[in-house]
């Protein structure tokens, strides 16, 4: 039986961002932090986008609406933030703002790229600098297996392809990030979803990062 988290006294991160491949258990790991913390989430709403189950069945016909969606719904939620003056509050996010030219390079070809740079310079996506940045890192066959596992119906047609060409591009992306404080969480051996012992375990690792990378690298 884990023991429960003691956090009186600690010095926690104000706005904690994570990020991943799909299926690899940002979401699910950004509410539990929310939860653990008492945070307000951030998060992505894949399900009101109308076209991202059509992206994922044919990818050349709907990439460019799907990315522009994604794209016009993050730029909403920050406008909103801002207009609220909710920058102060603490936050957990499922999503960076930067990523978004990630998966626009993957996903469009060189016209509608150009299209979608257009549209993202006319918008105000200013979103504030988290105090760390969690990126859970997973191979192919893991991020598989629990897309599989949570049967969500879109996600039946996402290829092995484009699962592997994200993997790359999240790599080569957090490679450079150096932006945040940032922790590099290796989820093939471990459970963060689903094992609260991996869970508490992960979340003391991370509470003592104030600066620079870090890799959470745990065997079982």
């Amino acid at each position: 039986m884990a023991q429960e988290l003691n956090l009186q006294g600690r010095n926690l991160p104000r706005f904690i961002a994570v990020e991943g491949n799909i299926g690899v258990g940002k979401t699910t790991l950004a509410k539990k932090l929310a939860a653990t913390f008492n945070y307000d989430t951030l998060l992505e709403l894949p399900e009101d986008n109308p076209f991202l189950e059509r992206f994922y069945r044919d990818p050349k016909s709907a990439a460019l609406p799907t990315q522009l969606h994604f794209l016009l719904q993050r730029s909403q939620q920050i406008q909103a933030l801002r207009q609220d003056d909710l920058f102060k509050p603490v936050r957990v996010a499922d999503f960076l703002i930067e990523k978004d030219h990630l998966f626009a390079e993957v996903t469009l070809d060189s016209d509608e790229l150009q299209l979608y740079h257009q549209v993202y310079q006319h918008l105000t996506l200013e979103a504030p600098k988290p105090d760390l940045v969690i990126y859970l890192q997973a191979p192919l066959e893991v991020l598989l297996q629990r897309i599989h596992k949570r049967g969500i119906a879109a996600e039946r047609s996402i290829s092995n392809e484009y699962l592997a060409t994200l993997n790359e591009a999240y790599t080569n992306f957090f490679h450079y990030y150096d932006q945040a404080p940032l922790l590099i969480v290796n989820c093939a051996e471990i459970d963060i979803v689903d094992q609260q012992r991996d869970y508490q375990q992960l979340v003391e690792y991370l509470l003592e990062i104030k600066s620079g990378r870090h890799y959470y690298n745990p065997g079982r």
